[in-house]
């Protein structure tokens, strides 16, 4: 625990879709003097998140669909192209991925790996977002992908040139932070070329 802060308080202002809360603590600042701050906390449970590449084609599997914070955002479209991810929901993080990887892109995976976990919005967020790769094959392909028509998702699966998904980035057509930093995680890696 961290000793610089103590008396802890949460009051809730939203459980509509996830949890929203106000938390007032006491924080001891570097002079010594104790101070009390207010933060609110979005709690959205943690998550993890698969990036599917074919190494002798060269390509990755990505998903393009709306996301309406980008929208009220300036995002004229409010679509996103991403990489296949979800919430644990009581999951493991590599159950997780390789279920979201089927039902959002249409591939089994059997096989994935842990790359690392990293906080995406530290300040607001609560959320631990589990990084993962995966090599995939034509064969792994079991169906059309799209989501759940339950979890109101409508999504295009796109195979995409590994090259041509780092230029969509540069190019700002790819703006998902997780689908950058596992874009980059491959090329750093070498994984792909």
């Amino acid at each position: 625990m961290n000793s610089k802060v103590k008396n802890i308080k949460k009051i809730l202002l939203s459980d509509n879709w996830y949890t929203l809360n106000k938390v007032v603590f006491d924080y001891k600042t570097p002079s010594g003097q104790w101070e009390e701050q207010a933060r609110e906390s979005y709690d959205r449970g943690n998550g993890a998140v698969v990036l599917l590449y074919n190494k002798q084609k060269q390509t990755v599997i990505l998903i393009s669909q709306f996301r309406m914070p980008t929208y009220l955002n300036g995002n004229e479209t409010g679509i996103m192209i991403e990489a296949t991810a979800g919430l644990l929901d009581g999951d493991d993080p590599e159950t997780c991925v390789i279920k979201e990887a089927e039902e959002e892109s249409g591939f089994r995976v059997k096989k994935v790996e842990k790359v690392f976990e990293a906080y995406m919005s530290p300040g607001a967020v609560t959320e631990i977002l589990h990084f993962y790769i995966a090599e995939y094959q034509d064969t792994d392909k079991v169906s059309e992908g799209g989501g759940l028509a339950a979890e109101q998702e409508d999504i295009t699966v796109m195979e995409v040139d590994f090259e041509k998904a780092l230029d969509m980035v540069y190019k700002g057509e790819i703006k998902d932070a997780k689908t950058i930093m596992l874009l980059q995680h491959l090329k750093i890696n070498k994984a792909l070329k």
